[in-house]
């Protein structure tokens, strides 16, 4: 078993401290086909059983089958476990995705759901998961807030959020943690959000660390992806992008090799490299690929292996954008 040692950073100036990797519980209920709930509680119990502390979820995720299967965990580890969530995504029952809503009410309404959907008293660490463009910041931060004052919440964290959007929440209450995609194949966050994210002390969490796995270097096609996997939509995993993006993939696993490492353990240790304020959650559904990336914790990066990173990534430009066009309008709001 890997050491429970886990080095632990801190969400924000005054947030939780946490295991520096955390583990997104997404893939579990929802988005990347077929998943067993029984293989996911196991995983889920071993990271905590390894010092990953850190657990992220979302009221959509599975429609909240996400959240009932982390209350089963919950219900006798609670006490070892700092619980993220997030509201704003509002979805049907059948999954159609409806609207987003930053709104007071359901900010307390959502809240409140996931509260009973965690079999809990408080969640730890609650974001909006994306900023709703038609209610003011300040409202929906106010709201939340509010949550807190009520011992709901311990602390809020923003998705996918502008910096001008991240300026205006913190000025009506601390923002703890921002997430956002950030991996060796997204960095626009680097220009304006990480920054901001410093200068107001602000921990930044990366989701889809390894490229929603494209950089472990294991998906060469997207006909390997189940039939139902959101993946199969997104440009980056589509004809000519893909095959244009392999040749990122087989630079990281050559690297990689190199050094003694994985290209997930790499990828993930490059991230970490870029600051003691960031916390990457990736997912996954396996054990063995959970001890891998929890090793990724204790890799140091020499100052010429970074470089030669960067000389890979300028060499290797990523072909398609984050999300399908019509999701795309959502982000950095």
């Amino acid at each position: 078993m890997t050491s429970t040692n886990l080095p632990r950073r801190r969400l924000g100036s005054a947030g939780p401290a946490v295991s520096a990797l955390g583990l997104g519980c997404m893939g579990m209920s929802d988005f990347y086909g077929p998943a067993d709930d029984a293989q996911s509680l196991a995983v889920l119990n071993h990271a905590l059983d390894i010092g990953i502390n850190f657990l992220d979820t979302a009221d959509m995720y599975g429609v909240g089958a996400n959240e009932r299967l982390l209350s089963r965990l919950l219900a006798t580890r609670r006490g070892e476990v700092v619980l993220a969530t997030k509201f704003g995504n509002v979805r049907a029952a059948d999954g159609t995705v409806l609207r987003i809503d930053g709104s007071p009410a359901y900010v307390r309404e959502a809240c409140d759901a996931s509260l009973q959907r965690l079999g809990v008293d408080h969640i730890d660490l609650y974001y909006q998961h994306r900023v709703d463009k038609a209610v003011p910041i300040e409202e929906t931060v106010g709201a939340m807030a509010a949550l807190v004052k009520a011992g709901k919440i311990g602390h809020l964290g923003l998705s996918e959020a502008s910096a001008a959007t991240i300026r205006r929440a913190h000025a009506v209450h601390p923002i703890a943690a921002v997430q956002t995609e950030y991996s060796l194949w997204s960095r626009d966050v680097e220009a304006e959000i990480l920054p901001t994210c410093r200068e107001l002390g602000i921990a930044l969490v990366p989701y889809s660390p390894l490229g929603r796995g494209f950089l472990t270097g294991t998906i060469r096609s997207a006909e390997q992806l189940a039939p139902d996997d959101r993946r199969r939509i997104h440009p980056r995993f589509q004809g000519g992008n893909m095959d244009h993006n392999l040749a990122l993939a087989d630079a990281l696993s050559a690297l990689a090799r190199e050094w003694g490492h994985t290209p997930a353990q790499l990828a993930l240790a490059w991230l970490l490299a870029r600051g003691e304020d960031i916390v990457p959650i990736p997912c996954t559904r396996s054990g063995a690929r959970l001890d891998e990336n929890a090793a990724a914790a204790r890799i140091t990066l020499s100052a010429a292996q970074r470089d030669a990173i960067e000389t890979l990534l300028h060499a290797h430009a990523v072909a398609g954008t984050r999300y399908p066009a019509a999701q795309m309008g959502a982000l950095n709001a």
